[in-house]
């Protein structure tokens, strides 16, 4: 069963919503947040980067940047901003992109079931990130940042969200982005008891994104159990703030590589050694239209890679994925990329951006060669993380990303 949990959120009140919400912390850098903060005092990047508020160039590590998210955060509650939940509720989250549209479930999730595995995961985490979100919560004393979770679609449940959101919504606006946000109350006890119910049949959840929001969870907990002799498993530190949507409505963009040189190769032969592991042809449209093919932009050409019979181990659910193709068969053994997690010479560019994105990098001088790979599955994620085993990095890029500060969870109640 997936246990999930109400809670009395701190939110925006409405006519703040859309100036409070932001983009998640991680998909900008420091001077994107700045810039995209200059002119909204509300922005919660203020409180999730907080260095945007601190001279440019401050460690974003340091003390000095955790005291300024701390005090953000008490800023928009002393304002007035911020409002507390009266009553512990539930809040259904929709969003709609072009014409893709998900609704989720906003909930406090088990750290319980993260640990026996029944949250499962498909990502390694980094520690220095693990290390940042968890002091993050710890000072702020609050999830800031929802893990976005999914699960096997259930027809009740779908029944049951269909019907709750048919009342009228409590925040709904468009971002700058496009992308429109909608978002409901759930605080009936008898609408929010039902959609507990629900998820009590919901046999596994699994981590999409936000690996180390809740890895840094689990930290949290063990931190606070350890100096609570009075611990009794029901108190806020033992759930994390979770938006869980059903499988049927995720959407799975490429994530695309950019590599600074061709590790000492000139191009002629750089091309020759990838012809040994992929058929290699000239074509106009780099993007990939099926599995287990690749664009690759070269010296102002794209090529298509078509990786050859017994290159890699079709029935392997990691090894047959396109990012474990890519990485095995010519990051590592042409380029020398060992570990992409580490190793400078590799950036990640989500497939949000295009591929005029990877073109540009190339032809800017500082990345030489671009790949474009088929998206990842949401079922090929499921079959990762059931084997119990994970992906290599950066193998998903999940759109349209969760806004942050519309739900804050306290860790206080």
């Amino acid at each position: 069963m997936a246990r999930i949990e109400p809670f009395r959120a701190w939110r925006p009140r409405t006519q703040f919503a859309e100036a409070v919400a932001s983009p998640p912390y991680d998909v900008l850098s420091s001077d994107e947040a700045r810039e995209m903060a200059a002119q909204n005092p509300l922005s919660f990047l203020r409180v999730n980067k907080p260095e945007i508020d601190l001279p440019v160039g401050t460690d974003t590590y340091s003390d000095a940047v955790y005291a300024k998210g701390v005090e953000n955060l008490r800023r928009l509650i002393d304002d007035d901003v911020l409002m507390r939940e009266e009553a512990p509720a539930l809040y259904l989250y929709r969003q709609q992109m072009g014409g893709h549209i998900q609704t989720g479930l906003v909930c406090g999730t088990s750290i319980d079931e993260y640990e026996n595995d029944l949250i499962k995961k498909h990502e390694f985490t980094r520690p220095v990130k693990e290390d940042d979100r968890t002091r993050h919560v710890d000072e702020l004393n609050a999830n800031t940042g929802p893990v976005f979770l999914t699960y096997r679609a259930q027809a009740e449940i779908d029944a049951l969200v269909e019907r709750l959101t048919q009342a009228e919504p409590t925040y709904a606006f468009t971002a700058n982005d496009g992308i429109k946000h909608t978002l409901w109350v759930v605080a009936a006890p008898a609408d929010r008891d039902a959609l507990v119910a629900g998820f009590e049949s919901v046999q596994e959840l699994y981590v999409a994104d936000g690996h180390h929001r809740s890895a840094a969870a689990v930290r949290i907990r063990k931190m606070r159990q350890d100096a609570n002799p009075n611990h009794t498993g029901d108190e806020a530190y033992n759930f994390f703030l979770s938006v869980i949507f059903p499988d049927n409505q995720m959407m799975i963009l490429d994530y695309n590589r950019v590599v600074r040189d061709l590790n000492g190769m000139e191009p002629d032969v750089f091309l020759a050694k990838v012809g040994e592991s992929f058929d290699v042809n000239p074509i106009e449209d780099g993007k990939p239209t099926q599995r287990q093919n690749f664009g690759m932009h070269l010296g102002g050409q794209w090529y298509a890679l078509t990786p050859k019979d017994g290159s890699f181990p079709k029935d392997d659910p990691v090894r047959s994925l396109d990012v474990a193709i890519l990485q095995y068969n010519l990051l590592q053994s042409i380029l020398g990329i060992g570990d992409p997690r580490k190793d400078e010479r590799i950036d990640f560019v989500g497939g949000i951006r295009g591929l005029g994105e990877l073109e540009k990098r190339v032809e800017s001088g500082d990345w030489v060669v671009a790949f474009a790979l088929f998206p990842t599955s949401i079922t090929q994620l499921f079959d990762v993380a059931d084997a119990g085993t994970v992906m290599p990095p950066k193998s998903t890029w999940f759109e349209p990303k969760l806004r942050s500060g519309l739900i804050v969870r306290p860790l206080d109640d």
